[in-house]
């Protein structure tokens, strides 16, 4: 009798457990590449960084991107270049790579009008401002897959995106 409420307890913990996992969200379908760059002075985060919420910027050293930033031998843009978006609470960075595609050359614009994510190939949409990257419709809905996240850690006035 004991051995049967053990197996039904551990059966229904089992099944809480697959029940749930549907729902999450899979953000690692782009892979991982090294992620620094380094605006962790006043100086810098001024010129490049981010202030006012929805307000972004793209990284990207193999294109250049942006054209007068300091690159440097310890800068590393990730898989697709890196987006560094400011939230309601603070700077959020995502690497720019759809993750519906996971290709560096399939990189996502953002939406003037409502600050999502937007792949140009398969025309999915994320949200990067509040929601932490994830889907909001297309493939990536149906896929479960959101934007790669990125730390954004407070340094000297400014901040360093690192991985």
């Amino acid at each position: 009798m004991r051995f049967s409420k053990v197996f039904a307890a551990f059966a229904i913990l089992l099944t809480m457990v697959a029940a749930s996992s549907c729902d999450h969200i899979d953000n690692k379908t782009v892979p991982r590449y090294s992620v620094r760059i380094d605006l962790g002075s006043y100086a810098l985060w001024s010129t490049y960084g981010v202030s006012g919420m929805g307000e972004y910027r793209i990284f990207n050293r193999m294109k250049n991107i942006p054209s007068n930033f300091p690159y440097n031998v310890n800068t590393y843009t990730g898989y697709g270049g890196v987006l560094l978006m400011m939230g309601i609470d603070g700077p959020l960075a995502y690497d720019l790579s759809c993750p519906v595609e996971a290709s560096p050359d399939i990189t996502l614009s953002i939406s003037n009008e409502n600050f999502e994510a937007v792949c140009p190939r398969c025309n999915s949409h994320y949200d990067p401002l509040m929601g932490a990257g994830g889907p909001v419709s297309g493939v990536a809905i149906n896929n479960k897959v959101g934007m790669r996240q990125y730390r954004v850690l407070s340094s000297n006035g400014g901040y360093v995106i690192t991985n």
